[in-house]
């Protein structure tokens, strides 16, 4: 029997924190709480701001007058972590461990959320949890591989949001996740388009090496020797390394990640922006494509998530070039905080069976000797 359990979410950015209460998968209360980027800029590494921001959250709830006793789970981001499956994690020591350090070897916010769900879960005697965690891999095999030895392709996706409009999308069809086939499109500030296959997110672009279609902050694919020859052309290393996530697409091009900046200056007769923006949703297209015969074209739906999905002329081209392939959805803007309240109570609910995070990664290059 379902019951109408109350969770609070935590999703921590580089400046803010967005936390969601809901009733059910009903939200009650959201807020983006700002953090002083000073503050910020005084600690030395991500985990070091714990205390600070779980400070400022709990006088925002305090004053929203939230009682974190009534919370039944806490669910926050899941950053920091080694490669998993898919699905609602508890949170526990290893985990906790993994996401201080950052044991994936990425500094992040998103390594606070399991933090700040474990501080306030502990203190309550309540489960925290994390659900469909960044480094979510369900790669098969020849998605990782590369033309070079010891070289692989990583799973580093939107995965999150991704998995959640697929399973949203699924019910809304009164079919079950795990017996379709989608492509599933997060078109925002990174653009991930991945396959899904009966439940797994089978291959995809890593977003955080620059793999895939241009976005505003992302270059994108490059040919290999064209990226060599330029980083030997611009030696400073960790200027050459943000054209992958920070200084790429839009703003290499024009100056700006402001999508709809880009847009509307296309609309109004600007040549560059309007190749640009043209650009990207070509690409957008070709790899929806290559998507689709990754299923072997066996696709139920094309889904389109993200910030950018509320441009009606981007998701009409799309459609347009794409919707012989399959239906076309758009899911406009992101779930993320309804996502993770949505896995916690599947577990909760008995629906879905929490999963231990182990902390060895599940998959590595030794497999391959196997």
């Amino acid at each position: 029997m379902k019951m109408s359990y109350r969770i609070l979410t935590i999703n921590p950015g580089s400046t803010s924190t967005k936390v969601g209460c809901f009733k059910g998968e009903e939200l009650e209360f959201s807020v983006n709480v700002s953090h002083d980027a000073a503050k910020l800029a005084e600690f030395s590494n991500v985990s070091d701001q714990l205390p600070y921001r779980k400070e400022v959250i709990l006088a925002e709830l305090e004053k929203a007058g939230i009682d974190l006793a009534t919370v039944d789970a806490y669910v926050g981001r899941g950053g920091g972590l080694l490669a998993v499956e898919g699905g609602t994690y508890e949170v526990g020591q290893v985990l906790l461990d993994h996401a201080k350090r950052g044991a994936n070897g990425i500094q992040h916010p998103a390594q606070l959320g399991s933090q700040l769900a474990n501080e306030f879960a502990k203190k309550y005697g309540k489960p925290a949890f994390v659900v469909n965690p960044p480094d979510t891999d369900e790669f098969i095999i020849e998605a990782r591989m590369t033309g070079i030895k010891g070289v692989y392709r990583q799973s580093h996706l939107h995965a999150l949001n991704l998995k959640e409009t697929a399973i949203r999308h699924s019910q809304l069809n009164g079919v079950k996740y795990e017996d379709a086939n989608y492509i599933v499109c997060h078109i925002g500030g990174g653009v991930s388009i991945s396959a899904h296959r009966k439940g797994k997110m089978i291959d995809g672009n890593d977003i955080v090496t620059g793999d895939g279609p241009m976005a505003p902050t992302r270059c994108g694919s490059v040919p290999a020797a064209q990226m060599i020859r330029y980083a030997y052309d611009h030696p400073d290393k960790k200027e050459t390394l943000s054209l992958t996530t920070k200084t790429g697409g839009f703003v290499s091009h024009l100056g700006t990640s402001d999508a709809l900046d880009v847009f509307n200056r296309a609309e109004a007769g600007d040549k560059e922006a309007k190749l640009i923006w043209d650009t990207m949703t070509y690409q957008i297209i070709r790899y929806i494509g290559s998507m689709a015969t990754v299923l072997h074209g066996q696709v139920d739906g094309i889904l389109l998530g993200g910030g950018m999905v509320h441009n009606k002329k981007l998701v009409a081209d799309i459609t347009e070039a794409c919707s012989w392939i399959a239906p076309v959805s758009a899911y406009p803007g992101e779930f993320e905080l309804e996502a993770m309240a949505a896995g916690a109570i599947r577990v909760l609910d008995g629906v879905e069976a929490v999963k231990e995070y182990t902390g060895v990664p599940c998959w590595t290059p030794n497999e391959l000797a196997e």
